[in-house]
């Protein structure tokens, strides 16, 4: 359903695409306590039971399932789902839950061993395109070291990761999928697109132009892969629902194509929570039902799965994806960027228990509500599954709409 919200100031009416002064404008900061807080709904429990169990069969066999030929990119695998019937949230990284997919354009030879240990097979022609016909980025990468480099970077003081697998933190922002839709988001990409038409051609200009083509397939391909779960990605999100499904739709397609040492959500729960208030207020919500649209969010966070070798596994004891997601914080007019979703978010640990992804992210503040204060104390003791920042150090230096890529505990 779309509702048209009087007083809304929306990002598809606004020149400039700008999360931030749709928030600051839009928000509503919370003070109370944790009271307004409801249990997992039944068809969370249910959903969630069967996520246990596919888990726990993940971990007996080391991998549940890989697609071992179709290299991944944003379309390339069918929807899928875990429950059709009760999922409120819906998307996979491949048409089965917790199926990994191979990443072969970063390089063939982790895709090889990542595969081979735990029992699997490349697919022969996908390893004859990656080694015959396609340059993989290690590939460049190892063109351009010099011999002294590769004795660094086989020792691994460089990175600290094994050889062959050097990966960054990457953050997008996810919530302007939601705020403007894609149609805005290719507008605004063709814009700058045109803007580098120049006189003179330099390398900057063909890379920057390069860069811009790439994200405006990117962007294509991001409302085909909606459409497969039956959604219009083009217009903005029109609810709380549509918002957290654009938004998390965004954050698909970019684990879809990217393995990322760290694949960081951003800021997005005083965002969404904006969408939140206008639906309660507007009476078409609950409070029932708005956990378990955040419950359902956070299950798909804990299902992101990449394809990696043992060696990196046990150099960070487990499968780690840093999914984090930072919270709170003060706004630089002295509000604070707590809101009810704040405590949605951290209330996950509860309604679905502790887990390390996502990796929840409290920016403290000593200017933060006492209320939300103790709840975090609360949490932290019953469940050890906060990270904390200090958001007084970071706020000055990086503004009040910054994130975190890959905070440690």
């Amino acid at each position: 359903m779309y509702v048209e919200w009087q007083g809304f100031t929306t990002g598809s009416w606004t020149k400039e695409v700008n999360v931030r002064d749709f928030i600051h404008k839009n928000y509503t900061p919370y003070l109370g306590n944790a009271e307004f807080l409801v249990a997992a709904t039944p068809r969370t429990q249910k959903l969630w039971q069967e996520v246990l169990e596919l888990m726990k069969l993940e971990r007996e066999k080391g991998v549940l399932d890989v697609d071992t030929k179709v290299p991944t990119s944003i379309t390339a695998h069918e929807a899928g789902y875990i429950d059709r019937e009760l999922e409120q949230i819906v998307g996979l990284q491949t048409d089965q839950p917790l199926k990994r997919a191979i990443m072969p354009y970063g390089g063939i030879r982790v895709v090889k061993a990542g595969l081979e240990a735990y029992g699997y097979q490349l697919d022969p022609q996908t390893e004859e395109v990656f080694t015959k016909y396609r340059k993989t980025h290690n590939d460049g990468v190892f063109d351009a070291y010099t011999k002294e480099m590769r004795l660094a970077r086989r020792s691994g003081i460089i990175t600290g990761l094994p050889d062959a697998y050097g990966r960054g933190r990457i953050i997008g922002d996810y919530r302007r999928v939601a705020l403007y839709g894609v149609d805005r988001l290719i507008d605004d990409k063709k814009s700058q697109q045109e803007s580098l038409e120049l006189d003179v051609m330099d390398e900057e200009t063909i890379r920057l132009r390069e860069e811009i083509s790439e994200q405006l397939r990117a962007l294509f391909e991001l409302k085909e892969m909606g459409a497969k779960y039956g959604f219009e990605l083009g217009r903005p999100a029109g609810n709380a629902q549509e918002a957290v499904q654009w938004l998390y739709f965004g954050y698909l397609g970019a684990v879809k194509e990217q393995n990322g040492a760290a694949m960081s959500l951003g800021r997005v729960s005083t965002f969404l929570d904006v969408y939140f208030e206008r639906d309660l207020r507007a009476g078409i919500t609950t409070e029932s039902a708005l956990q378990e649209l955040v419950d359902h969010f956070v299950m798909k966070l804990r299902m992101v799965r990449f394809l990696r070798t043992p060696d990196y596994n046990a150099l960070f004891s487990g499968d780690p994806t840093w999914v984090t997601e930072v919270i709170g914080g003060m706004a630089a007019d002295g509000r604070t960027l707590v809101t009810k979703n704040s405590y949605r978010f951290l209330h996950t640990l509860s309604t679905l228990g502790p887990a390390p992804e996502p990796n929840l992210t409290v920016l403290w503040s000593e200017q933060l509500p006492e209320n939300f204060k103790r709840f975090c104390a609360q949490v932290s003791s019953d469940t050890s599954s906060i990270q904390y920042e200090n958001d007084d150090l970071m706020r000055p230096l990086y503004g009040d709409d910054y994130a975190i890529a890959a905070a440690y505990r």
